[in-house]
């Protein structure tokens, strides 16, 4: 598993599906800060080639082969809902505090126990997390613009976390 985290405006997605598999996924996205491209299941090919990634849900087995085939073969990694044989990637489990972001993978061999730790996250690292994360940030640019080195910033990142007592 390689853990990344893409930047939604550097990226082309698409999204195919219907029902609440394909509701599941476009909320997925657009909590993400991203605006899919709706993909027809039968897209051809060439009309694949734009994107970075294609995500698939609520299709039949056969229609999902053909369309993540079609996929491959342009070049885009895709995830298919549900049917990890034919995904290239896996989806973690999220909790999103503003622009912090937690995950949990199991790359999906338990995908309830990615649900129960995220549950526990989200039990843990509530709301207050985006205001935290905005004081660290704004903490952070002074700092850095005083002139302290990385691992002085990390130092003193640590010693306001632990002085907050946002993690005991």
């Amino acid at each position: 598993m390689l853990p990344i985290v893409f930047n939604p405006a550097s990226i082309a997605v698409g999204l195919a599906g219907a029902g609440e598999g394909w509701a599941r996924r476009q909320s997925l996205l657009e909590s993400a800060g991203i605006e899919p491209r709706t993909i027809a299941p039968d897209a051809a090919e060439t009309a694949l080639k734009p994107l970075t990634i294609l995500f698939v849900a609520g299709l039949d087995l056969a229609t999902s082969t053909g369309l993540a085939e079609r996929a491959r073969k342009a070049g885009v990694p895709v995830n298919v809902e549900d049917v990890p044989d034919l995904c290239d990637f896996h989806v973690p489990a999220t909790v999103r505090r503003g622009d912090l972001l937690l995950t949990v993978s199991t790359g999906g061999r338990a995908p309830g126990l990615s649900r129960i730790l995220r549950e526990w996250l989200e039990s843990r690292f509530g709301e207050a997390w985006e205001a935290r994360l905005d004081d660290l940030s704004t903490a952070r640019a002074t700092w850095r613009d005083n002139g302290l080195t990385p691992p002085q910033v990390s130092q003193n990142t640590r010693d306001l976390v632990a002085r907050k007592g946002w993690l005991s």
